[in-house]
């Protein structure tokens, strides 16, 4: 604990009410830490699945479906649910790319996970070709060699919006193929292919006005540890700071920070 703690002391960070979105309020309000990170986009790097946190060794040639230990959430906006990923109301196992491109369809939304690495997005073209932001730059690629051994999932219902026609999903994707850092108003993969798939301008850095009015409530659902709530003013923020506690691996040390349970 002594160690972690001294990992993190050099971060700067902020206590915030957490009032359960759902409006289920407990008799005390509990106070959760938020920590903003630099600002640095997630690299498909060169691990092999075992470096990925799979529960086995896993050959990339075999097909799934595998679970992966990962931390879950839910998001609010103003007492509605807008995004879930929890074991208990979807399935969250994840297929080889090979597999992964027989369940793809033009438009889908694709995520490869590893563990303490920030999960990377793509949209789905066709013939094993993905679009995506990736090292500042909009691209076109193949999941097969970008997935690097590791495993996907589609998750077009892991955002609560509702999607736009494939159609218009690939027209926004293949319309800013090319584009680089100085074009571009997104700061990470999943909120180019997210944007690409719901055409939600919050999805865009700075894309929507601060208002005391709407606010974020990003669950963080700990094994053993209770459910902790963090607050945020844009969509933005809150999904850029949920993929760096995936990267950091500083969840366990936030449920220490917090304490207690809900």
């Amino acid at each position: 604990m002594g160690n972690q703690l001294d990992r993190i002391t050099h971060l700067n960070y902020s206590e915030l009410p957490t009032g359960d979105p759902s409006g289920l309020e407990k008799d005390e309000l509990r106070v959760g830490v938020a920590y903003f990170f630099s600002d640095e986009e997630e690299e498909v790097d060169d691990r092999t699945p075992s470096d990925c946190g799979f529960t086995k060794e896993l050959n990339p040639a075999e097909e799934g479906p595998f679970s992966v230990s990962e931390v879950e959430y839910s998001a609010f906006c103003c007492q509605e649910c807008i995004f879930s990923k929890l074991r208990e109301n979807e399935d969250l196992n994840v297929y080889s790319a090979k597999t992964l491109l027989t369940m793809c369809k033009p438009g889908d939304l694709l995520e490869l996970v590893a563990t303490a690495q920030a999960p990377h997005w793509a949209i789905y073209e066709q013939d094993d070709r993905v679009i995506h932001l990736h090292k500042g730059e909009i691209r076109k690629d193949s999941l097969l060699e970008i997935s690097n051994g590791r495993h996907g999932r589609i998750v077009n219902n892991r955002y609560r919006y509702r999607p736009l026609h494939p159609d218009l999903v690939m027209q926004n994707a293949v319309g800013h193929l090319g584009l680089s850092s100085e074009e571009i108003c997104w700061t990470n993969a999943e909120s180019f292919a997210a944007w690409c798939r719901f055409g939600k301008r919050e999805f865009k850095a700075g894309g929507e006005a601060h208002s005391a009015q709407q606010q974020y409530f990003l669950k963080v659902h700990l094994s053993g540890s209770g459910v902790h709530t963090l607050v945020f003013r844009s969509l933005e923020d809150m999904i850029r700071e949920r993929r760096r506690v995936d990267a950091s691996g500083i969840l366990k040390e936030l449920s220490l920070v917090n304490g207690g349970k809900e």
